[in-house]
Parts: structure tokens; sequence; C-alpha cells
């Protein structure tokens, strides 16, 4: 872990976001990404009530075959100036009447920029909404809404009339955006790659990151920028990848989202695995201590405050999939603010906000090393005890599973295949189990401050992961551009796709934040297989993408599970309390707002051709009934 001496840290104002409790005006509810809600409209006493009372559909939708690609539903809508806005995979932008659904506004990304031909599919999380301090009555665009697009670009809208603000960016020559393609991306391709999340306002600041292809060596540089949120003009850009290396490596960008705390002058960003990403001998040598980290920057100039590393010389793609939660927790009989930082083995990590001084200890523990030539895998990696993982973290041969016992027979002939040695064994030509894997994913936690809970959605999946000589290797494998090999990968299933992994599959857990001890967990969702939904009784769970909200109502919102439900738990037991079918699987976060006096918990409920064959352009809000 690096620190930097946290001296004359200026602190930044925040611009005005109208917000009250009953909005919910960033993806995460708040700029630190909580998830959390103090509406306590619905309650665990009358949750059962709840009813659909609007469907939005935006007509954004296609399956496999189609000229765009599949599409999939991800975004969280945000809720701000009497308006949910949200984008499509299709880059549109749609501001809706919160009551009824009703559209007050489109704006299409896509002829914006230009572009030509037929629209490509692409996965669009969130939009980020900002207004002047003293907003000027009458005046355009001192409100406006921002969206990012599949090619790096980054759109100013007036957040009344959903009207281009044609003043951003107008000094590069395109008004209306702001461009990661007026810089150099500093990759083999010279290419620019459209984020998965969307752009985050902290005050007067719009900052967004960029995708990266990190199979490739050379692979472009995962920059982070932030613009004036009034003229697009950069302000300031950060890579993980220092000016030395440029071009021996790549990719650490961040995918996922961020989150900010303005007045420590802070922003968090959850970089990713330098490229390639399955083979490291042409970084090997290498200082990369920005990447696959934690990373806290000074919001005002972008430069490097603290981080920590997740994953030290990264064979496995152990990206971190989401923001570091920033929260208050209750500790050894302090209120600590914190940096929450979940990761896909299942763990967290908790951080002093301020200095990254771990809150919970984290021990190095030795892994197993690397048997592909030149390769130098790390000796050890940080393992914290506690908080206790939510995901399982060992395999043996007879934890195998499966529906049959043909099944269970398969998986272990497959298991005794492949290198295994418990997590962070690293890529072999002859074929390593990756375990866990996808144990935090896009979405996955959230906290509960009236019972000090972090509330983490899991799943229990293995990567089947082989490097092969290219000259042997099938056209249907992975090519790592600039490396020796080709990459063979798939979650570890049965040819009939049934996980080898036991179930459940996929779970909910509460985590005290005093103890770091488990103090609950469930199992989330059904699994499908061939169309078919396993009984409930069997609680098998189910493979998920997405995650919690958890309101002062005493419940966590649930979808992100392949059986495509909304559910509602008990934050203090787990229990299910409610649940309704929805259009497609809802694989994101689920919001909350009021309007017009009532409470509405909405979500995008668009599927993922990745997890299920469904797709939907359905946007979902339920509320209780009206009082007449």
């Amino acid at each position: 872990m690096r620190h930097a001496a946290l001296l004359g840290i200026a602190v930044m104002a925040t611009s005005a976001m109208a917000a009250s409790p009953g909005d919910w005006p960033t993806f995460g509810g708040d700029t630190g990404g909580s998830q959390y809600s103090p509406l306590r409209q619905i309650t665990t006493a009358n949750v059962g009530k709840l009813k659909l009372a609007w469907v939005h559909r935006s007509g954004d939708v296609a399956s496999a075959g189609s000229p765009s690609g599949a599409t999939s539903l991800e975004a969280i809508p945000i809720h701000a100036n009497g308006m949910l806005y949200y984008c499509t995979p299709l880059n549109r932008v749609f501001a809706l009447d919160p009551a009824t659904g009703a559209p007050k506004w489109m704006f299409d990304m896509y002829s914006a920029s230009g572009a030509r031909g037929p629209r490509k599919a692409a996965i669009c999380r969130s939009v980020a909404y900002w207004q002047s301090t003293a907003p000027r009555p009458n005046t355009a665009c001192e409100k406006r809404v921002f969206a990012g697009d599949a090619n790096g670009n980054v759109y100013a809208i007036d957040a009344d009339s959903g009207a281009a603000c044609r003043d951003f960016g107008a000094a590069r020559g395109h008004p209306g955006y702001a461009a990661h393609g007026d810089f150099d991306a500093r990759g083999a391709e010279g290419a620019v790659h459209g984020a998965t999340t969307g752009p985050f306002v902290a005050g007067d600041l719009v900052i967004s990151a960029t995708s990266a292809r990190d199979s490739m060596v050379d692979a472009n540089d995962g920059f982070v920028r932030a613009f004036d949120v009034r003229s697009g003009e950069l302000r300031w850009a950060f890579s993980p990848i220092p000016d030395e290396h440029a071009h021996r490596t790549g990719a650490a960008n961040v995918w996922s989202t961020m989150s900010a705390d303005p007045a420590r002058n802070l922003l968090f960003v959850p970089t990713t695995s330098p490229s390639s990403d399955f083979y490291g001998v042409t970084r090997k040598d290498l200082a990369l201590p920005l990447t696959d980290s934690t990373v806290a920057l000074a919001l005002d100039t972008g430069k490097p405050v603290w981080n920590f590393q997740a994953t030290h010389h990264d064979l496995f793609d152990f990206d971190l999939p989401g923001h570091p939660l920033l929260v208050t927790i209750r500790h050894g009989g302090q209120q600590l603010p914190v940096a929450i930082q979940q990761t896909k083995l299942g763990r967290m990590f908790v951080f002093d906000r301020l200095t990254g001084k771990p809150v919970f200890p984290i021990p190095e523990r030795q892994v197993a090393a690397s048997d592909i030539p030149g390769e130098r895998s790390a000796a050890t990696q940080p393992m914290p005890d506690l908080p206790q993982a939510w995901a399982r973290q060992k395999l043996t041969e007879d934890d195998l599973w499966g529906v049959t016992p043909w099944d269970r027979a398969w998986c272990r002939d497959e298991f005794r295949k492949l290198r295994y040695e418990g997590p962070f064994t690293p890529p072999s030509e002859r074929g390593s189990l990756v375990f866990p894997f996808g144990g935090g994913n896009w979405g996955g936690v959230a906290f509960d401050p009236a019972n000090n809970l972090v509330i983490a959605k899991g799943q229990n999946m293995a990567l089947r992961l082989r490097l092969i000589p290219r000259a042997a290797a099938g056209a249907k494998t992975q090519d790592l551009v600039g490396t020796p090999y080709r990459a063979e990968l798939g979650i570890f299933t049965t040819p009939g796709g049934v996980p080898c992994t036991p179930p459940p599959f996929g779970t909910v857990t509460a985590i005290d934040m005093d103890s770091g001890r488990i103090r609950w967990q469930v199992p989330l969702g059904q699994a499908k297989w061939r169309g078919i939904t396993a009984p409930a009784f069997l609680k098998w769970g189910s493979p998920n993408i997405g995650g919690p909200m958890v309101t002062a109502g005493g419940l966590v919102f649930i979808a992100a599970s392949v059986d495509g439900k909304l559910r509602a738990l008990d934050v203090r037991s787990g229990e299910e309390l409610w649940q309704h079918d929805l259009a497609a699987p809802g694989m994101t976060i689920p919001m909350t707002y009021t309007a017009n006096g009532r409470q509405f918990v909405v979500i995008a409920a668009g599927g993922n051709p990745r997890m299920a064959p469904d797709v939907s352009d359905a946007i979902m809000a339920f509320a209780l009934p009206a009082q007449k």
C-alpha cells in the first residue's frame, strides 16, 4: 500500500443537487454510493401490499442475432429535478414522470454524434445530474444530465428540456459533448473505448472513465478524466499506468462505478488488471501499484492520495468490480468514516477513508507459483480473516456437485485434470481452476446504517482457465494479443450447463461492521436450467448480476437472479417478505424515491444475454396502493 501526505487538502464545495430524502440523485443514492435510502413509507409490515404502479418501455431492445446484437439493460435510474433519468443500451437517454412513467423527453446520443450505420448494443449503467448552486431562471442548461456513449463521448443535456448543452465541448469543435478521443489513449490500437458505467458528478466536475481491451499487451491505458461541467474542458487526467510503462502494458481501467467524498476532496476509483489480463510475463518487472487497486484521488487535481492493491501481479482478471462504499460504521466503540471495497473473491477490505489504513488487519498469505515459462507470479496475496468472506473460498473434490450422479462424476473427473491449489491458483497450460471467481461483482454491496450492516450479494462459481500455445489453439479461444498464448476460459459447468460448484450458487449476506462477522446469509433466487426453474424448497440460489438496495423501512430490495424476480428481504434476518415477477431478470440495482407523496421502488428489468436469454426494455415501478 502506498500513502501520499495528506497536506493542504482543499474542501471542495458541492453544487446544489436539490437533494432531499425523497431523491436518488446518483446511481448509488449518494456520492458515497451507499445504496441506501432514508425513506420508510414501505416497511416490513406493509411491503406485502406492494403493487406494480407503472411500466415504461423505450423500445430499445434486441435479441441475439439482430444487427445491433443483444441488449442488456442494466441502468440504475436517478431521481432529481422532479424527474427520473436513465440511459438505454442503444445510446438514448430518457426523462420520465416519476409518478406515472410517462416520457418527458428523449435525447439520442447516437444521432447527436453524427454516427452512421446500425446501432450497436452497449451497456450503459448510469447517468449523472448536476445543477448550478444558484440556477438562473429561464436559462437553459443550469441543470444538466450527463451520459456517456459507446465511443467514449460524454454528453451534456439540459435536464428540463432534453436539448443539447452546446457550450459543453464547443472549444474542442464538438458542441454538446466532451470526447476522450481528443486525447492520447496510449495503446497499440490508438482507439478509445466507451465505458460501461456512466459519468460521475462531484462538485463542478464530471468525471468519466473508459474501457480497455485488456486481453492485449499494449492495450489503451485506463484513463479517468475530469471535465468542467459547463465548458467540457479537461481539468485533469489520471492513468493507473505510469508514463514510463506506456506501451509495455495498459488497461487497469475503471469499468465499474466510482464514489466521492467532496467535503474531504476525495474521489475513489476501483481499478482493474493490467494487460494482458491472464499473461504477465511482459509486465513482471514493472512497478504497477495502482492497478487492481482502490485509489483515492484528490478530487481537485486527480493526484493519488492513497491506494491499496487488492491483487498483486494479477493473472486472474480480478478487477475490482465496484466502487468503495463511503459510509460511517460503528466499530470498536467509535464512529469511523470508511471506504469499504468488495472484490471478485467475495471478500471486502475496510479502510480509514482519509489515510487508507486498514480497519481490520489484512495479512499477506502465500499462494501457488506459476508454471508458465518466464512468469513470476506474486508469492503472496492479501487475504483478510475479517470481515468474513461471504462467498465459498475453497473447493475439494468431495464438494463437487451435479443434478445427477453422472454430473457429479463428470465434474470430479474434470477437477482431477485441472490445476487447483486454492485461491489465486495461476493459469497454466494444463488448465487451472480459478476459484472463488465472481464472489462479488457489479452492484454487489449496500450499507444499512441503522443496523451497522453491509449487505453483500455474491455467487459461488468457478472459472476454468487454460493457456494454449498459439499454434495449437482453436478459433473459439480468446486471443491474448502480443503473447505466445490464446486463452480457453468458461464457467466450470457440465456440458449441459449445470454448475460443478455446489449450491447455493447465489446468496445475500449481512455482515456486522463492528465484529466483521456474518450476521445472516440466505440463498438468492432460484437457478434455471433449460428454461425450468428449480423448486424453491431446494434453496439452490441463482447465478446473478446486480446488487442490493437498503431502505430505512428495514428492507433489502434485490433482483439480480436469473429467475426474473424482484425481492424484498427483512434486513435484520434475511427473511423474504415479498417478491414480484419482472419482464426479464433485473440485473442491476433497484432505486427508490417519492413522488406525489408515494414511495416508489424502481428497477430496470432488462436481463443480460450472458446469463439468460430473456431481454427486455422495461423500467418497472412498484408502490403501495394509493390512498383514496
